[in-house]
Formats: C-alpha cells, sequence, structure tokens
C-alpha cells in the first residue's frame, strides 16, 4: 500500500489523460475474499477500479514477478514497459508528461474518463474508522487510539468516552493546536509522561502530542517517503519510510519503519534517529542487529531490556536484546512465503500477517491479524497458543474462542485488561485477562 499516496497525487493531476487499475493479486489467503479486498479499498481511500485477481491469472499473463509492478500500457493497448518496486513520484511525474505530450500530438490520446464512477463509502456507525493502534495508560485510566481513516488520535477513559480529540480529521500535516492539526493515516503511539508520540505513517514522519498543552508538533520527518536507504541523522531533516509502530524505553524512541524493514530509533535528547535493527533486506534472518533481515515489521514492545516486534511479512515474532551489541533472534516464523493458523512450539507455529504485539507478564499477546484472532507467545520455550477468537471474521462478544473480531491491528495490555484495536470492524475491544471474556467498549465523542 506504500504506493497508493503517489498513485493518488498522479490520478488527481492527469485526470482526463490516465486512467489507472489496480489489480490485486493476494499472497496471503486472507487477502483473496472479495469483501476483504473491499475493505482494504475503502480504508486506504482508493479511487480507482480494483480487480480482485485471486487466482493470479492477470498476474500469469503479465509475467508479473513482485509487488507492486507497475504496467504501462499506450492509448492503442500495446504495453510500453513496466516498473517493479516503488518509485519516484517526480520521476514518474516526468515520464508520464512526456508519454502525454507524444500521444496527443499523435491524435491519441482520448479525454475520456473510464466508466467508472467512483463512489465514496458510507461512514461507520462508530465514531471510528478503521482505528490502527490502541496505547493504555492505567496510571491514569485513559486510553489513546489512532482513529487511522479518520486522520486523527483520540483521548478516552476506560469506559469509552472520548476526552479529547487531536486532529481536524481532514489528511494533511499542520502542526499546531489540536483542533487545526493534521494527520495522515496514524498509526503507533508511544507514551512519555504527558508527551504522546505518533507515528504518522502516510506522513512518514514522527509527530509529539504536548498533552498539557494540546499542541501538536512535527519531530521527525519531512512529509514525504524516502525510497533510499540512509543512515538517518538530524531527526527534522530527515526523511522517513512509513513509520507504522512505536515502543519507548527512557528517552529511546524505538521505531517500527515498515517501509525500510528496519527498526530506528531516536533520541529524545539528542535529536538524533537512526537505524537500529536490520540491513534493510526484506526477509528473515537472525543475527547481529545490522546484519538482521526483517520485513515490514509492524507491532513493536518493549520488556525491560528486550524489544519484541512482529515481522507482518514473514508471519513472524522476533526478538533483540537491548543491552551490549543487539542481536536478532526469531520466536516463531519461517520464511516469507510460510503462514498458516497453526499453534504449536518453535517451528510447528504458523501466523497470518501479524500486525500487533504487547506484553503481558512473562507472555506476549500478537494481534494475529489476518487470522481474526488474539494469540499468546512464549518466549522462553517459542509455544505459541490462540487466546481469543475462531478465526472467522465477524463482530461478537463472548468467551476466548466463542469471540470474532474482523482484522485486529492493535494491542495494548493494562493490568488484567487487554485492549484491542479491531480494525476492520471501527471498534475498541476489551478482553479481561483472568476471564477470557471480550466486550466491546462503545466509543463516545463528547
Amino acid at each position: 500500500m506504500h504506493i497508493l499516496p503517489q498513485l493518488r497525487k498522479l490520478e488527481e493531476k492527469y485526470r482526463a489523460e490516465l486512467s489507472v487499475i489496480g489489480v490485486h493479486t493476494a499472497k496471503f489467503p486472507t487477502e483473496k475474499g472479495t469483501e476483504n479486498v473491499r475493505q482494504a479499498v475503502q480504508r486506504y481511500e482508493v479511487a480507482h477500479p480494483v480487480l480482485n485477481d485471486a487466482d493470479f491469472q492477470v498476474w500469469n499473463s503479465y509475467a508479473v514477478r513482485a509487488w507492486p509492478t507497475l504496467i504501462f500500457v499506450d492509448p492503442q493497448g500495446k504495453i510500453l514497459a513496466r516498473h517493479e518496486g516503488e518509485f519516484e513520484l517526480a520521476a514518474l511525474d516526468r515520464a508520464l508528461q512526456q508519454l502525454i505530450g507524444e500521444y496527443d500530438s499523435a491524435g491519441l490520446l482520448k479525454r475520456e474518463p473510464l466508466p467508472y464512477q467512483y463512489v465514496k463509502p458510507a461512514r461507520p456507525a462508530s465514531a471510528l474508522n478503521y482505528p490502527g493502534k490502541v496505547l493504555a495508560d492505567p496510571a491514569r485510566q485513559r486510553l489513546f487510539i489512532s482513529d487511522t481513516s479518520n486522520h486523527r488520535v483520540l483521548e478516552a477513559d476506560f469506559d469509552g468516552k472520548a476526552r479529547r480529540v487531536f486532529g481536524a480529521g481532514q489528511p494533511g500535516m499542520e502542526d499546531g493546536p489540536a483542533d487545526r492539526a493534521t494527520f495522515r493515516n496514524p498509526q503507533g503511539l508511544a507514551l512519555n509522561g504527558e508527551k504522546l508520540y505518533v507515528a504518522d505513517t502516510e506522513n512518514h514522519a514522527i509527530r509529539e502530542i504536548d498533552l498539557g498543552a494540546g499542541v501538536v508538533t512535527t519531530i521527525a520527518g519531512l512529509g514525504n517517503q524516502s525510497l533510499r536507504s540512509h543512515d538517518g541523522g538530524e531527526a527534522s531533516g530527515v526523511a522517513l519510510n512509513s513509520p507504522w509502530d512505536l515502543a519507548l524505553l527512557d528517552q529511546l524512541l524505538f521505531i517500527a519503519m515498515a517501509g525500510f524493514h528496519q527498526i530506528w530509533v531516536m533520541d529524545l535528547q539528542s535529536g538524533e534517529i537512526r537505524p537500529f535493527l536490520g540491513a534493510g533486506r526484506e526477509g528473515i534472518e537472525d543475527g547481529p542487529g545490522d546484519s538482521a533481515w526483517l520485513a515490514q515489521p509492524s507491532g513493536l514492545a518493549v520488556s525491560g531490556d528486550r524489544l519484541y516486534w512482529v515481522d507482518s511479512e514473514t508471519s513472524s515474532v522476533r526478538m533483540a536484546n537491548l543491552q551490549g551489541r543487539p542481536e536478532v533472534r526469531t520466536i516463531v516464523g519461517q520464511d516469507l512465503f510460510v503462514f498458516g493458523d497453526e499453534d504449536g512450539v518453535g517451528d510447528q507455529v504458523r501466523l497470518q500477517h501479524p500486525l500487533a504485539i504487547t506484553v503481558g507478564g512473562d507472555e506476549l499477546f500478537i494481534a494475529d491479524s489476518y487470522n481474526h484472532k488474539i494469540k499468546r507467545v512464549f518466549p522462553r520455550n517459542r509455544g505459541c497458543l490462540t487466546y481469543l477468537g475462531d478465526g472467522q471474521p465477524g463482530l461478537v462478544d463472548g468467551v476466548s474462542n466463542a469471540a470474532r473480531f474482523y482484522e485486529p491491528g492493535g494491542l495494548s495490555a493494562a493490568g488484567d485488561l487487554l485492549f484491542i484495536a479491531d480494525t476492520n470492524n471501527h471498534q475498541i475491544r476489551v478482553a479481561d485477562l483472568k476471564t477470557q471474556s471480550v466486550r466491546t467498549l462503545p466509543i463516545s465523542l463528547v
């Protein structure tokens, strides 16, 4: 989904000359369902038609090898070129301008829209819109929610009553007072006293909310996506790449930099930001932190001197020590194309695109997102057990596997409670860790 914001800009600029057709060819089984594709189209506000290529027919016909792939077709239906991977917006813009000029001069360009009309989806009945992450603060009985597709962050109490809203509710990147500041699909959250840090994912930035003053400030990132790996530097002058989650240890802010397949760290005192784990290569390979391979880290948690995370593209749970030279170790997970829904120990375990992780005592709770489950992982013996959910998408309260979720993407443990951002249900769910009972937390805006 990293290229969608750039494609959206080109669609708007060349509305009369450029037709974009998306082809969704699923890697994970859950992604093949048309309803799940529809949910993704709505979540990311995709305005062009999307074909669900569930059986790889289009993929094979065009000899596609990688996600994403762009295929350019001229006005006569001939394939001009292809591009694998992400792209630089300016370079593609220049190429399109040249092609439009050539075909316009030849009289081949027809400025006619596709016979397709984008209908903006109705707002969900819930106050939330695809909430991505959630963070509980048990000391003050408050809950922070990344209301992702509403482009804002909420502060609520444990009963669901919203105390404050940060963000005007429109996509953008404006600093300032809570009611005027803007975000663009925010995700991960981390709390440091009265400072709340936000992974502003599609702005490729880290934002700071001063909870006392109610003011939003950008502390890292430039607002544009970096397509090239680099060594970091002064945070205010460094381009980032899809920061997805955050975790805090003292004055070190760890960042799941999904687009770089790395974990970064920002020193909040010095303002320096740099890669911490990962060589930038997508895959699963353990070893020294700077040479290990990660694959779209999407959830982070700190416990003592250990950092835990989930790599969504390898359906894995990983960890690294935070004292001495960091070493990366895989708890469960096998490879980019090894996934499923299997409990067990070590290599027996199969997950499907997990997006969130939190620590509860000596165990980890995982949002096994595409399996619509919450699972427990035990780092000491590499065990994994289903904790909540029966694997079917739905919105059902109940005990243990009687409950149902729909692609949960955020978790936060607080005492005997586990708060769950149930993303595709537009809800926050609460599980009692003693009884395993799940209830839906109604979010009400003041």
